[in-house]
Formats: C-alpha cells, structure tokens, sequence
C-alpha cells in the first residue's frame, strides 16, 4: 500500500482557518463550559519569559483568532521587556496580576517544573483555562490534583506536548495505527542536547526540577506511549551528577505484546535524536530531531527489494502553533479535554516518569513519587 493511497483511505478534517490537517482521535469531552465569545480572538496569558515562552508566543501570531494578551513576570522590567518585544498589550510583575485579567481566557504556564503545581493551581482557582508546559508536573501524584482539580471546576486543562499536535507525528501515528509496519514489535527512540553548563541555570538545579528524564526523555517516553500504551515492565539506568541530576539515561520498556521500546535521553550530548518504528511488514523511520521532524521515511514490501516513501507535512511556525491551535478549538467547541493532548496520556506518561526516576534513582527535593 503506498503512502498516497493510505493517505486516501483515512480521511482527515482540517484546523480552522489553516488547511492543515488534523485527525481527531480518542475520547471528545462532552461541552460542558462556556465557549469565549466568538467576536474576539481567545486572549492568552503567559507566566513567566524564558526561551520557551518567547518561542510560544512567536508562534501563537501565526493563529487564527488568537493573542496573546497579558505577560508576567516576577520581574516587571522582564515582562515589559517581553511584552513590547512581542506586542502582548498588558505587562506585569507578578503571576497573580495576569490570572486577574480578565482578558485573559487562558493561561500559558512556562514556569520552572518545579513551580508547575501551584502556578496550575492558582490558574484554575481564578477561573481560567490552562495550558501547562512539559512536564505537566514533577510527579504522578502532582498530575493527578490538578487533573481533579480542572475536573472539579469544570475547566479546561492540557499538557503542552507539542509533538502530539505536530501533523507529521500525527500522520505517522495514523499510519502505524492503519497496519503500514504491522504488528509494532521496537519503538527505539533518542533525544539529546547539550544544554547549558552553568550551573545556576535551571538545568542543573534540583531545586527547579532539572532532569533529562523530565526535561528531554519525556518526548521518548511520549511516543512509546502514544504507540504502545503502558509497559508491564520498566528498566532503566542513568549517569548523575554531583547535584544527583540525571544528566543522561536510557530506558527499556517492555509489553504484554512482545513489544519493547528502547529509549535514551541526554542534556549533555548531541545525540542523533532520531526515532524508529519497527513491525513485522516495515518500519518507519523519523528524523531527527524526533518531537519535530523535518520528514519521515516509511519503508515496505520484501525487506530484499524494499518500498521507501519520504514524507512530511507542513508545519506552522516552529511547531508550537498547533498545540494552540487545538486549544483555541476546544475552548470554541467549549470541550474541557483535547482529543490529541488527553490527560489519560499525560498522567501515564507523568506515573511512568515516576517509575524511570525510581529505578534510575533520581531524586528531587520533595518528591512524593506515587
């Protein structure tokens, strides 16, 4: 079966306003909030103006019906800074005061992990929806009160894992799912950077919640899940340093399937950062680097005389548009969980994030590992 032809044979909807593609999948949360009103564009807020913020930001004004409207910061001249870099209306000193706009129909939480919790927390408490960076939180346990807690209040929440709404990954999930490799039997995936030495900055700092395993494996952990699900088993090792962070590990997850997934993450080497699937009729191959690839490549047929397709799709911005893309459709459609970022995922990724620190024994200040 050719790429073409498989392309045909999934039918796929498009995002609104853009052409691009977007399957749904998964459960739809029935509506049960308010929409924002459809004569505006949906107002965002971001905490905090570090590197990912400013990534995010840059790419929200590729959005239709987007902006972002408020910034904060615990230093006002920072969030002044930010604001006129990215023409954000309102800029302010402290978190609190953004969660006070009422402009503001959605909070982007790029905080340090370590402040996650609260800052999901207080965005929830005064009402608003909320897209978290990743990790959604430090562990399982952290996860699940603030999944309770927009449950509880009936209010919007996503983890912003971005490679879920990334329209290559989702055609090669679609593709996997429609038998292109046949039964998934290796998932091998690697991610690796190397990040800052200094070690005041949040990569080194326990107290920040530096791991690779957090901060870079969970994009391998992710699409293991995705594909997968849960493991019954996981192994793992890892290289810390004199602070006790996991400066690079490796994982082997395996499945009541016969599947097994071999994962490895460093913020210290630049490593290929690619990824594989492996069936038993082909595989499909993702460049590097594997959360955003340029292309993939789906080898077929007789492994003597094989069939290889290269593809990809094309992405808005960096790639960090279609993660808002997808939350402005879901508070339009007034859903309270996004098909493409589920919450079941975010919290079995988050219980198994838990379970690679335990066995690789990495600690964080306060760990309440489930």
């Amino acid at each position: 079966m050719s790429f073409a032809t498989a392309r045909a044979s999934h039918p796929v909807r498009t995002w609104p306003g853009t052409g691009q593609t977007a399957p749904q999948r998964g459960r739809v949360t029935p509506v049960t909030s308010t929409p924002p009103a459809p004569d505006r564009a949906v107002g965002f807020g971001i905490l905090a103006t570090g590197g990912i913020a400013n990534g995010f930001v840059r790419d929200l004004a590729h959005v239709p019906g987007a902006r972002a409207v408020a910034v904060g910061s615990r230093s006002l001249d920072r969030a002044r800074v930010f604001a006129a870099e990215h023409g954000v209306a309102a800029a302010y000193g402290s978190y609190e005061q953004v969660l006070a706009d009422p402009a503001v129909d959605v909070v982007y939480v790029a905080t340090p992990h370590s402040a996650h919790e609260d800052n999901v927390l207080a965005a929830l408490a005064a009402g608003k929806a909320v897209l978290c960076e990743k990790p959604l939180a430090l562990t399982a346990r952290q996860a699940a009160r603030m999944v309770d807690e927009a449950r509880r209040r009936g209010l919007f929440l996503a983890e912003a894992m971005w490679m879920r709404c990334n329209p290559t990954l989702l055609r090669v999930v679609d593709g996997v799912r429609a038998g292109w490799v046949g039964e998934v039997r290796q998932v091998r995936a690697d991610l690796g950077l190397a990040a800052r030495s200094d070690p005041d900055s949040r990569w080194h700092d326990p107290a920040l919640g530096a791991s690779s395993l957090l901060d870079v494996g969970i994009y391998p952990l992710t699409l293991a899940t995705w594909l997968l699900g849960e493991p019954e088993q996981v192994h793992g090792a890892a290289v810390l340093d004199e602070r006790g962070v996991d400066d690079t590990a490796g994982l082997v997850l395996s499945y009541a399937s016969g599947a097994v997934a071999t994962l490895s993450c460093s913020q210290q080497s630049w490593s290929d950062s690619a990824a594989t699937i492996a069936g038993s009729a082909g595989r499909i191959e993702i460049a590097p680097r594997m959360h955003h690839p340029p292309s993939v490549t789906w080898v077929s047929g007789a492994m003597d005389a094989p069939q290889v397709e290269t593809f990809s799709e094309p992405v808005i911005g960096k790639g960090l548009a279609h993660e808002a893309i997808e939350v402005v459709r879901c508070l339009r459609a007034g859903q309270l969980e996004s098909p493409l970022l589920p919450l079941a995922g975010t919290l079995l990724v988050a219980r198994l994030l838990d379970r690679a620190r335990e066995v690789c024994g990495v600690r964080l200040p306060g760990d309440d590992l489930a």
